[in-house]
């Protein structure tokens, strides 16, 4: 590798860790204000390295040599560290004799992903070079990129392996040979001392919003919140638009039957009715409509007769009368389970005079008695 070439890789490495951390420190610095603790460990660790050389050729030595150093450092940000290190080689010459190298200096490292997660990293690092050989010894700058991946083992301790390129400005060694450049691979136990930083406290979430009560029916009476001006009503009250309960009246007036009708066995009640017809059948479907328009209502399907005759065959006579009314609902769509009976009153609870025409008329009638 051509010097000018290795400074501008060494540069443009250390300028791009310095923008990462520049970057990661504000990022820091915000979720720290927004939180007042800590987002990431930042005690000192020491870190005892072991590896092997993989030695340039022109240093006229064997190719692979085993070295072993130590650094110090701590995070600075979440996903940055900064080490201090020091470590040391020793190679064989190739022609007898030693070449030792013994380093000093320091190592940014940038980290992806999270904390406790596989993290891959960047490292770049410059340093002073002590050589000892039998041509020279003294010191000269020396600078390294690379790469590498961490893994925590525990709260206090992290495991780091990386592969780097060193190059070594060292012009004094061999008369014939300025600079080296080696790689080195290195395995690292990354330990903490000291007590960890306390976990920040939990911030409360803030209240839940209120509910918009046009979305709430706290009595389920099908009446919102906003509009119930009745709250906490029964559960099967009938209630109004206001949600107040409301007594429902299905009124039968009108539909009242011929005399005698309906005979036994009897299915059509337009036939039974009085006159006019059309008007009684319109009655009975505004009771259809009623009674699907408040879906928690239950009726009772009641009969009546005027005075004429037994009251045993008017007992009958009621009972057919109220069948028929309620076979009438049912084919229209009114659920059984909301009707109660058919029952017969017979001649009892007259509404009208039996000793009139127009009385007994209005006593030949049916009932929808609301069940509250």
């Amino acid at each position: 590798m051509k010097r000018k070439g290795l400074y501008f890789l060494i540069a443009l490495a250390l300028g791009g860790v310095g923008a990462v951390h520049a970057q990661d420190t504000a990022a820091a610095s915000d979720s720290a204000a927004s939180t007042m603790a800590p987002s990431y460990d930042g005690r000192w660790y020491i870190a005892p390295t072991v590896g092997g050389y993989y030695n340039d050729t022109d240093r006229n030595t064997h190719s692979r040599q085993f070295y072993y150093g130590l650094g110090v450092g701590r995070f600075i940000s979440p996903n940055t560290s900064i080490d201090l290190f020091v470590d040391r080689t020793s190679r064989d010459r190739d022609g007898g004799g030693k070449w030792s190298n013994t380093n000093a200096g320091v190592a940014a490292r940038y980290y992806f992903g999270e904390w406790t997660a596989w993290r891959p990293y960047l490292l770049a690092g410059v340093m002073g070079s002590y050589h000892r050989n039998s041509m020279d010894n003294g010191w000269s700058p020396a600078a390294e990129i690379g790469a590498g991946l961490s893994k925590a083992i525990d709260a206090s301790s992290d495991f780091r392996v990386e592969a780097a390129y060193r190059y070594d400005w060292d012009d004094k060694s061999q008369p014939s040979r300025n600079g080296y450049g080696d790689w080195i691979l290195g395995f690292s136990i990354v330990s903490r001392f000291g007590e960890p930083a306390a976990a920040p406290a939990p911030v409360a979430p803030p209240p839940p919003a209120a509910p918009d009560c046009s979305t709430l029916d706290s009595d389920h009476d099908g009446v919102n919140n906003c509009d119930d001006k009745c709250p906490n009503t029964p559960a099967g009250t009938i209630v109004g638009p206001d949600g107040c309960p409301q007594k429902v009246v299905i009124d039968l007036r009108g539909v009242n039957f011929k005399f005698d009708r309906p005979k036994k066995g009897e299915t059509d009640i337009s036939k039974s009715l009085a006159e006019p017809t059309s008007a009684s059948l319109a009655t009975l479907d505004q009771a259809v409509d009623t009674l699907n328009r408040y879906p928690n209502v239950k009726v009772m399907v009641a009969g009546y007769t005027d005075s004429k005759g037994t009251a045993a065959y008017n007992q009958k006579l009621s009972e057919r009368r109220a069948q028929i009314v309620y076979n009438y609902l049912t084919s229209h769509g009114v659920d059984a389970s909301r009707l109660e009976g058919p029952v017969g009153h017979g001649e009892n609870d007259p509404i009208g005079d039996n000793s009139t025409d127009a009385g007994r008329a209005q006593n030949r009638r049916t009932e929808l008695q609301v069940q509250q």
